[in-house]
């Protein structure tokens, strides 16, 4: 057995990165604690076993010092009375993902001539959000009462992601990391994330949050988008951050869902009702909970009031998902988690010969059968 050096901060500072406690580990790794306190050492098998185990790179046991994980886009995430968390592996994993997606799109984009999406960065923070929020709507082909047309918010939200797709971004909806259902997104560390580029923007949502927030989180993203401004946020309780550049995406989020005329025009009638929320959730096509928080910005009730209908209605959201189904169409699933104008792009390439595929199954993460099947959803067909 090959026996290896490794510094025990190098252990310690992966399993702390990980999240995992000592306790989580003991079973896999008895000696753990002496390889933490370096009074043993680990077999090559161990460490990478390890590595595995606290999804580590292996090389990076052999640094001379534990390297400072840093968020490659602004954050602009925000907590009540404690600093915000160093990334966890799994918001840093997510991100490269999505980069090296961004990278191939945009190469694509750029052998096939197309040019420069206008809207990026069109706006800065001292545009009137409603005007934002209008060119938002006017770009994805929007009227004022777009959500109407759809009979529930689900089928709105649905528009509303292809929509985005449509107008040239690209969208990821993951609640795990690639499709590794062991790892699962926290959306207390982050709610949603975008990558700017003029050819190949891409906005990622945490899937494993509310679908009530995501609506949210995508008028949020796109906000950014044209503010010309990437980073990562969570949005604590759906509410605003005093940072500015969040406040504006917070407050043309808010009228593009919401237009504060029709609401200040409804509000009195949808007031006397016994949920009111949910008036205006049929109404305007979006979450109860994302109608509750419009009211509070325009100051109809109070911001105890809109805490106490969040807690409600988040109660209410995991008793529901603990009650729902599991599984699902894995092909559907993967319209979502790799976004189907990236899919087809990547297929395409793929037949076209432009493309390995193995550097097809490496940007999908999906291999084999897999991926000719979901090739084949797409309305392609394709030999290896």
């Amino acid at each position: 057995m090959t026996v290896v050096s490794v510094k025990p901060d190098l252990i310690r500072w992966a399993r702390e990165r990980s999240g995992l406690t000592v306790a989580d580990l003991l079973k896999s790794f008895p000696k753990l604690p002496d390889w933490e306190s370096g009074s043993a050492r680990l077999t090559l098998r161990q460490l990478e076993a390890l590595a595995r185990k606290t999804f580590t790179p292996l090389g990076f046991f052999f640094l001379p010092q534990p390297p400072e994980d840093k968020l490659p886009i602004p954050d602009f995430r925000t907590v009540k009375d404690e600093p915000v968390k160093k990334p966890s592996p799994n918001l840093l994993e997510t991100i490269q993902i999505c980069q090296r997606r961004q990278e191939w799109m945009r190469e694509f984009l750029y052998e096939q001539g197309q040019d420069p999406l206008p809207f990026v960065g069109a706006v800065t923070i001292h545009d009137n959000p409603v005007d934002v929020a209008a060119d938002i709507r006017r770009v994805l082909g929007h009227g004022p009462e777009w959500a109407s047309l759809h009979a529930t918010w689900h089928e709105a939200l649905r528009a509303f992601r292809i929509s985005i797709e449509e107008a040239g971004v690209l969208v990821s909806i993951n609640g795990v990391v690639g499709n590794n259902g062991h790892r699962k997104l926290d959306p207390n560390e982050f709610r949603g994330f975008i990558l700017l580029d003029k050819l190949a923007p891409l906005i990622f949502v945490n899937g494993s949050d509310a679908k009530a927030a995501q609506m949210f989180t995508m008028a949020h993203e796109l906000a950014h988008l044209w503010l010309g401004c990437d980073g990562v946020f969570n949005l604590v309780e759906l509410q605003p951050s005093a940072n500015a550049v969040e406040t504006f995406c917070n407050q043309v989020a808010a009228e593009f869902l919401i237009p504060a005329v029709e609401l200040r025009a409804c509000w009195p009638q949808a007031s006397a009702e016994s949920e009111p929320f949910q008036v205006l959730a049929r109404r305007f096509k979006v979450s109860p909970l994302v109608a509750a928080r419009r009211v509070l910005d325009l100051g109809f009730i109070s911001k105890q009031d809109f805490l106490k209908f969040y807690a409600e209605y988040q109660r209410d959201e995991r008793r529901k998902a603990a009650n729902r189904p599991s599984g699902g169409d894995f092909y559907a699933t993967q319209d979502l988690r790799i976004g189907r104008r990236f899919a087809h792009a990547v297929v395409r390439a793929t037949l076209e010969g432009r493309l390995l595929f193995r550097e097809a199954y490496q940007l999908t993460g999906l291999c084999g059968k897999t991926f000719d099947r979901y090739a084949k959803s797409l309305g392609f067909h394709l030999q290896a």
